[in-house]
């Protein structure tokens, strides 16, 4: 019995793995991040090499429909308010298929008025290449020369219902020691969300 229950959840486990990345690869902290450029809701095409004076960014998949993405919208925008003055900006960008998840459309992304852009992945080709799986998932970039480099993955902070109950704000700590030029403690967490909507085949 322990042996079907172990085979049943090694089963599990590649499904899912297969599922949430549709590519072997992804970012890994310490990698240059490719430029990129996506369309912003104001119809602008936007790309990290656009903002001269950015030390960094603060880059995070997210969308309109999923309920752990709305949970965490006040704390995106949050994250934005606190390091955007320090040179952080956040970079918000849906994944989704609006095929699969219609209230995510570029139409329906155009409702938010975010202080920051909001871009569509609409090939996806972005998310992949990031290795992003959920919604949110989230990705600092620190400015090295002319490149961005990955310095932490993962969650905003260790409570996804609940920001006033959060113990560990995952960012919030990483963002500290960059700032001070410290490599962050804790450089990679597990993003808390619904799977990224993938195009059918």
């Amino acid at each position: 019995m322990k042996k079907v229950l172990s085979f049943l959840a090694l089963c599990f486990v590649l499904l899912s793995s297969f599922v949430l990345r549709p590519t072997a690869d992804g970012y890994k902290v310490g990698d240059k991040a490719t430029d990129f450029k996506l369309k912003n809701i104001d119809g602008k095409m936007v790309s990290l090499a656009d903002n001269k004076a950015a030390k960094g960014y603060i880059v995070v998949f997210t969308c309109n429909t999923c309920p752990f993405a709305k949970a965490y919208e006040s704390r995106i925008i949050d994250l934005n308010t606190k390091y955007a003055p320090l040179g952080y900006p956040v970079v918000a960008i849906n994944p989704n298929d609006p095929a699969v998840a219609p209230g995510d459309s570029y139409a329906a992304m155009q409702s938010k008025k975010y202080a920051f852009p909001y871009l569509q992945d609409e090939s996806q080709q972005v998310a992949k290449t990031y290795g992003a799986t959920r919604t949110p998932h989230l990705f600092v970039l620190t400015r090295q020369g002319t490149d961005f480099v990955v310095s932490y993955i993962g969650a905003i902070d260790d409570n996804s219902e609940d920001a006033k109950l959060a113990k560990t704000k995952y960012v919030e700590n990483a963002m500290t020691e960059i700032l001070a030029g410290k490599p962050a403690t804790t450089k990679e967490t597990k993003a808390i969300g619904c799977g990224i909507k993938w195009k059918r085949a």
